[in-house]
């Protein structure tokens, strides 16, 4: 009972404040719904990344790869930090300078109608078939396995999977199509402060039973026990061999954090670009903590449960249950149910926003007022929002490999993506030719020897993450060809719109180094373990 009231109360806290905080905010044009009227400050945009990002695929995935490779998978955490200050410094000056709304609008304006649409088609399908089901999905199941939904209200597994799918659905429903942007980057920003809280609150707790009531000796177990698990440095043949990170791990996450619309549309609405610019780096810089709980969770689970759980993806929640007091439950439930929602109703917001602006306006309507394209914004947010949470809990007849499918398959839109957005800004005289040659050829070569060749390339087994840098590589020689062959008449010049303060941050380069100084120190201080 005192979990219930402790996860109502956080829960409808953070409703609460989030309303407060943006009732007189401009829900009626585009800009105020879709970018939060370009008001959103650095510890917002920081909070919103942050969130958006996590979600409970993470919180099993990472820890269970911590349980089965040890600190190794941690880069999936630090080397996001890299992507955030080649965003800072590299593509959120040329998007605040265009003034656009979605990443497929700035690559219509650098390419041509015809990119931008095709771009927008791929991140829908992105959002649609990637990341939405399959984020209320495995929120759902969490909660159940973690926090006993089922047992709570005295019901059987999968009606309680349903009730838990539909109550995310809804509440991150009503924060994504009635309060827009910046309802959506506030709510991210106060659960971010409790998952922060909770977040780290699990590794001690671990640690804390690890050593049978000391820390220290916590610390001291996990440091003689199996020393390899705390080092970061993969060899060949591993889960994440270091070789890795400087070719498709490198390149994913400057996808993804460069180019991913539902990740950058909270930069977009950034107040200034130094806004932007202070909030990515903060951002940055607290991801470092990632790996302590995202990773480490799963190697004390290794250590307390001693290598015996069957399934690597249920070290996370065993943990929880392990060592969280009870007087914490409700508190840790509302903390994750917060993170949930968090990448559900960014997701959602990024849908409606695309479908609105790029599609609706950009090929439907030309004429649309800035009060329609909102409104077929929430419809269109709606009906996303009603076949996701139907959705849902059907993915459970699939389970066995359609989330790894998924993932991979996402890969074949994902690298001609990063590619023509980063071609498009270094060579100013690439044709729109040359973008539609890399937006075939992507996709092939990485259906065949990615998926169909299982990464196997002529002949060679090699890791998918080369695999995903030598796509690159092919992308960009293509691209670069045949803008030889047929370069633009004139180089492509932006026009600045006077939408946004693009002055750069003054700390912007003292932070970014500190930042890299920061992942080399920590990469070396943990080779030293193992």
């Amino acid at each position: 009972m005192f979990a219930a009231v402790t996860f109502l109360l956080f829960t409808g806290l953070v409703g609460f404040l989030s309303w407060l905080l943006t009732r007189r905010d401009d829900h009626v044009s585009s800009t105020g719904y879709f970018l939060a009227g370009r008001s959103l400050t650095w510890i917002v945009i920081a909070g919103s990344l942050l969130l958006t990002n996590l979600s409970t695929e993470q919180l099993v995935g990472l820890n269970g790869g911590g349980y089965s490779h040890g600190m190794q998978v941690a880069a999936w955490e630090i080397f996001a930090a890299v992507a955030m200050i080649v965003m800072a410094a590299v593509f959120l000056p040329r998007y605040l300078k265009g003034g656009v709304t979605t990443v497929s609008q700035y690559l219509k304006n650098r390419y041509d109608s015809t990119v931008g649409t095709i771009i927008s088609v791929l991140l829908l399908l992105s959002l649609l078939t990637n990341l939405l089901p399959f984020v209320l999905y495995s929120g759902a199941l969490f909660m159940e396995k973690v926090f006993r939904i089922s047992e709570a209200f005295g019901t059987s597994e999968t009606a309680a999977l349903w009730l838990t799918t539909i109550a995310l659905g809804v509440v991150g429903s009503i924060y994504a199509i009635f309060g827009g942007l910046k309802a959506v980057a506030v709510s991210d920003t106060l659960n971010g402060v409790g998952l922060l809280i909770g977040g780290l609150a699990i590794p001690l707790l671990g640690v804390h039973a690890l050593g049978h009531g000391s820390i220290a000796a916590g610390f001291s177990r996990l440091a003689q026990a199996n020393p390899h698990l705390l080092n970061p440095i993969g060899k060949a043949g591993d889960n994440i061999p270091f070789s890795t990170l400087f070719s498709g791990m490198i390149l994913l996450h400057v996808y993804y954090w460069c180019t991913n619309q539902a990740i950058v549309q909270r930069t977009f609405g950034a107040r200034s670009l130094a806004q932007g610019q202070k909030g990515l780096l903060f951002a940055a810089a607290v991801k470092l903590l990632g790996p302590f709980y995202l990773v480490l969770p799963g190697i004390i689970a290794f250590h307390l449960f001693d290598g015996s759980l069957d399934d690597a993806d249920n070290a996370y929640g065993a943990l929880v249950q392990a060592v969280l007091p009870t007087w914490m439950l409700g508190f840790f439930a509302a903390v994750i149910f917060g993170a949930i929602l968090s990448s559900f109703n960014s997701g959602l917001n990024s849908a409606a926003t695309l479908f609105s602006v790029d599609l609706y306006k950009g090929v439907f309507r030309k004429d649309a007022s800035e009060a329609g394209m909102v409104r077929v914004g929430k419809i269109f947010g709606t009906v996303v929002a009603v076949g996701a949470i139907a959705m849902a809990p059907l993915i459970a007849d699939f389970e066995g490999g359609l989330f790894d499918l998924m993932k991979r398959l996402s890969a074949l839109y994902n690298v001609p993506l990063l590619t023509i957005t980063l071609v498009g800004i270094f060579f100013p005289r690439m044709p729109p030719i040359a973008a539609k040659f890399a937006l075939v050829i992507g996709p092939v070569f990485y259906g065949v020897f990615g998926l169909w060749q299982n990464n196997t390339l002529f002949g060679h087994q090699i890791h998918w993450l080369h695999l995903a840098g030598i796509n690159i590589g092919l992308l960009t020689s293509v691209m670069l060809i045949v803008g030889t062959i047929w370069p633009r008449p004139k180089p492509y010049e932006q026009v600045y719109t006077d939408e946004v303060d693009i002055t750069p941050w003054r700390g912007l380069w003292p932070s970014a180094i500190t930042v890299l100084i920061l992942i080399v120190a920590l990469y070396a201080w943990m080779s030293r373990f193992g």
